[in-house]
């Protein structure tokens, strides 16, 4: 899947599957300290996941609806 700019810029402009593509996404979700300490399974955006999620958070399982947006 070839992922848009915003989304680019996380995981590359490289076409990959969308299994890299998620594992990409928490690999900078995990390197930026970006879940919520007191709900893990809320993910904090920075300014690159604000482009890609179009909101300051969302949960993990609001995630994978904001990446099916910015594949191709």
């Amino acid at each position: 899947m070839t992922p848009s700019s915003d989304l680019a810029a996380i995981v590359g402009k490289e076409p990959l599957p969308r299994s890299e593509v998620v594992s990409k996404v928490w690999d900078h979700i995990r390197k930026n300290n970006l879940q919520n300490p007191q709900n893990k399974r809320e993910i904090v955006a920075d300014d690159k996941l604000k482009k890609v999620f179009g909101q300051d958070r969302c949960t993990m399982f609001e995630m994978n609806k904001h990446l099916s947006k910015h594949l191709s």
